[in-house]
């Protein structure tokens, strides 16, 4: 039977799980809401502000060019992430944290001033409102949630054991491939959701090097909530919501399932 000092500790996570999760169950009732307008609690029941959002092109393009750049943004910053794990956790200590304080420096400098800087370069190299522009900012900003991740799985990685494979005859790229990868794989995968979830989710600097032809879901969000705030931002609310709860739910099954064998 479990103990008093359990059962209080298991109701103040339950409280403090109510609390982050409310303002997100708020915005699915709200989503069905029979009028034109963000109210809570809703006035009637309607279906439209969800078919509003996949007949619209302004909000399944933008969904789109999210999903487009926020793929090759993860893939990018993996690969240079994982390497920039690797650089600082083979380095001497007291460089390996100069390249790790470095590396993590988009995480700390304000977004707005990330932004300004962005926007300044972009003008002069005509990458404002292009594909090329927004996975280069968003891979800048997703490189250190990579190599937090990666360093954190090197951290607890036995290095005897590539010892042990090279003195068997495997060659660098055998060791990394067959024994390294595998052992570090979580750290990979998460840093290469947590990239994936910085670029689609990025909105201050998307709202500098946007541009008509070319705009983000955040920015599309934005624009709606500013012009004319109907309920499809609700809707689309809920379906990331969904979504998300979705890969999570995935993500603690494989997990679950690989302990279990």
């Amino acid at each position: 039977m479990p103990s008093f000092p359990r059962i209080l500790l298991g109701l103040f996570c339950l409280l403090v799980a109510i609390l982050l999760l409310a303002p997100t169950l708020v915005v699915i009732p709200m989503s069905f809401n029979g009028n034109k307008s963000l109210a809570f609690p809703p006035v009637g029941f309607s279906w439209q502000w969800y078919g509003n959002f996949f007949s619209s092109p302004d909000w399944t393009t933008s969904f789109s060019n999210s999903l487009i750049v926020a793929i090759i943004v993860a893939v990018v910053a993996t690969v240079i992430g994982t390497l920039a794990a690797f650089g600082v956790s083979r380095a001497a200590a007291r460089r390996g944290g100069l390249l790790r304080a470095l590396l993590i420096t988009p995480m700390v400098v304000p977004g707005v001033v990330l932004a300004i800087g962005i926007y300044a370069v972009y003008l002069d190299t005509h990458l404002v409102g292009t594909v090329t522009g927004f996975v280069l900012a968003h891979t800048m900003l997703a490189i250190p949630f990579v190599l937090i991740a990666v360093q954190a799985s090197l951290e607890v990685f036995d290095r005897r054991l590539e010892t042990a494979a090279s003195s068997l005859g495997a060659g660098r790229l055998t060791v990394f491939r067959t024994v390294t990868l595998p052992l570090i794989l979580p750290g990979v995968l998460s840093g290469a959701l947590f990239a994936f979830i910085t670029s689609f989710d990025e909105i201050i600097v998307a709202l500098f090097i946007t541009s008509p032809y070319l705009k983000t879901l955040p920015v599309q969000i934005y624009t709606s909530i500013t012009r004319d705030a109907d309920p499809t931002v609700a809707a689309v609310g809920t379906l990331l919501f969904l979504a998300t709860s979705l890969i999570i739910i995935a993500g603690l099954l494989l997990g679950m399932r690989r302990e279990r064998t």
